[in-house]
């Protein structure tokens, strides 16, 4: 893997450990020097800081003691609990950190060292010198429990570097951090927004996922919301306002002692927190001395791990860290491998920009849905789900801003996404909303990613990422995952291109498109019960069809196309049938003229026969609506 990610500043780390081992000297990194730029670009740290290597700091230095754990770190002098917390999630994963870090062995020491992270869609290789902070002969960022143990300090000081400086590393995202680890997909949940202290259902659907999460190799952590003058303020009950947590273990643990509980099965909700601290932990129920843990037998308090030590991990009920805890950070590790026993999602990834074109058809940055005026001169990306309901996950990323903030920038811009399902053969970008239809918006925010899930009926959409104002012009990345391929891709051409042999064929007139809402009365065409019906619409020998409906005589289709039409003469024929396994059955048809005459109103239409008794009535009304315009990036 490490050979496959792309050297970050074109720094091979190969090369230059190789350079440094025939020169017979340490590594000595020109990229992040070690003078105070790469510390900070406004605040010097406190103290007289040294620049030392591990073998100048302790007397038997290792990469890693005894392995790598959660344990291992503490928080240094930066304010930046979220990345300490990141790392602890790292390192309950094996797999995970084994990507992040390399190999390496005592006898080819060299002074250099080098982490991969996940960087806007590409794994990057970062290759750093060990000269770390000090002051007083000790580490002052983030450092492990074990002051011979430098994996923590080494992979921090690669982020830094990333970020221009360490000072950048302060205020961040623990979700951000993971992703950049993992590759992962980040969902922000407000806990106190969505109120799930007083809503049992939520709080079980919640606990349910996030035990689906973690065991599948998902990484979470979670923070308390606290105002400026609040931050790493510590609260009666032990826990501290705007301080990142990592969790380490959600489990239903079970109740009772000896074979009663295995009988009775009785188990309570938990979750597991990390302190990055290191020490100052939650002392309210469950807490490490607490009565409550009288409830569980031995061999169950065994396999939890408890300790009665201030080593900041603790134990909560699921209800109270709902009711403490205002903001989780959920990173969930998207499996898209073809041999797997869990579910498979496929990932479509696209990289974009809000770019500005005097030219609204060529304008890229309309903002949001508030600016109707230019909100569909924004990105469009087309995608159909072929499942009658399929869960489509989405998350738009911005770049990684940090390292601007020494140069009084590194804010994210405020961004979002809409869905909006549209007609069933469209296949150019939307100009206009007439009946298509809204079906998700996502939270518009200033955070580097925006996540939603969301459950869509079968049908074609269009995802179109905004910045929340017009004129906003940054890059951005949005994934798509579903659970079967969903042919997403961007849509770039507004109408029908002009050919060579358009003179000879023609070219469309006029664009026509058309709503079908629903049908009521029909006529029953299964004496033993079933009806299904589907619409089928016919315009210049071509056909779109609807889903079926299953069982029913009122059909609520909502179903939409829109057609470029070369003969504005020729009728578009509407027509309903019935789905049978034998044959499927005509119910009715109307014939519409789609002239730029015709009323744009919804019409309620009789069915009629078809063919030569076209003038015959049928029983049943259906409920459309059709636009046709001449202009044909006006639909």
């Amino acid at each position: 893997m490490f050979s496959s990610a792309v050297p970050y500043k074109n720094q091979h780390y190969s090369e230059l450990k190789k350079a440094c081992i025939k020169d017979k000297k340490l590594f000595e990194d020109s990229e992040f020097p070690a003078i105070n730029s790469s510390l900070f670009f406004r605040r010097s740290p406190p103290g007289r800081v040294e620049w030392k290597r591990p073998g100048e700091i302790s007397k038997s230095p290792h990469l890693f003691v005894e392995g790598i754990s959660a344990h291992d770190l503490n928080q240094g002098s930066v304010g930046n609990c979220w990345f300490v917390a990141a790392c602890s999630c790292l390192a309950l994963k094996e797999n995970l950190w084994k990507k992040v870090m390399g190999q390496y062995t005592p006898e080819d020491y060299a002074g250099i060292f080098h982490f991969q992270f996940w960087l806007f869609g590409e794994w990057v290789d970062v290759v750093v010198d060990d000269r770390l902070p000090t002051v007083n002969g000790e580490l002052i960022y983030c450092h492990s429990k074990d002051n011979n143990e430098f994996w923590s300090a080494l992979l921090e000081k690669a982020y830094a570097k990333l970020a221009g400086c360490y000072e950048s590393l302060e205020g961040g995202s623990t979700g951000d951090a993971v992703v950049d680890f993992t590759g992962a997909v980040a969902e922000a949940i407000d806990l106190e927004a969505e109120a799930f202290h007083s809503d049992q259902k939520k709080q079980d659907e919640l606990f349910t996922d996030l035990l689906k999460v973690y065991d599948r190799g998902g990484l979470i952590s979670c923070s308390i919301k606290a105002k400026a003058h609040e931050i790493e303020l510590k609260m009666g009950n032990g826990l501290v306002k705007g301080h990142a947590y990592s969790v380490t273990a959600v489990k239903n643990v079970r109740l009772g002692h000896g074979l009663l509980a295995y009988f009775k099965n009785e188990t309570i909700p938990m979750i597991r927190m990390r302190n990055p601290w290191g020490k100052t932990e939650w002392n309210g129920a469950w807490s490490d001395t607490s009565e409550e843990w009288s409830k569980v037998g031995d061999t169950e308090r065994g396999n939890l791990g408890i300790t009665v030590a201030d080593d900041g991990e603790f134990w909560m009920v699921f209800s109270d860290w709902c009711k403490y805890f205002t903001d989780v950070d959920v990173c969930r590790l998207i499996n898209t491998s073809v041999i797997s026993i869990h579910k498979r999602w496929h990932e479509v990834v696209h990289f974009g920009s809000w770019t500005k074109n005097a030219d609204p058809l060529l304008n890229r940055c309309g903002g949001c849905y508030n600016h109707k005026l230019t909100f569909l001169q924004n990105p469009q990306y087309l995608f159909d789900v072929t499942k009658e309901v399929d869960q489509v996950l989405l998350s738009l990323q911005q770049k990684d801003m940090k390292i601007n903030r020494k140069y009084g920038q590194g804010e994210n811009q405020t961004v979002g996404f809409s869905i909006i399902k549209v007609e069933t053969n469209r296949k150019y970008r939307l100009h206009d909303i007439v009946t298509q239809q809204f079906v998700a918006t996502s939270t518009y925010i200033n955070a580097r990613t925006v996540f939603m899930r969301v459950n869509l009926q079968q049908g074609r959409y269009i995802v179109m990422p905004t910045s929340f104002k017009p004129l906003t012009l940054t890059d951005y990345m949005l994934r798509l995952f579903t659970d079967v391929d969903s042919g997403c891709r961007e849509l770039m051409d507004d109408k029908p291109k002009v050919r060579c042999w358009s003179s000879f064929v023609g070219y469309p007139q006029v664009v026509s498109h058309i709503y079908v809402h629903a049908a009521q009365g029909l006529e029953n065409q299964d004496k033993t019960g079933g009806n299904y019906p589907y619409v089928i619409i016919y315009c210049e020998g071509k056909s779109v069809e609807s889903p079926v409906k299953k069982d029913t005589l009122e059909p609520e289709f909502a179903f939409s196309a829109v057609f470029y039409r070369k003969h504005p003469r020729k009728p578009i024929t509407v027509q309903i049938w019935n789905s049978n396994a034998v044959k499927d059955q005509f119910m009715g048809q109307v014939m519409l003229t789609g002239s730029v005459k015709d009323t744009t109103e919804a019409q309620v239409l009789r069915l009629r026969k078809q063919g030569s008794q076209m003038a015959e009535e049928m029983p049943g009304y259906i409920s459309l609506k059709i636009v046709t315009v001449t202009q044909l990036t006006a639909i």
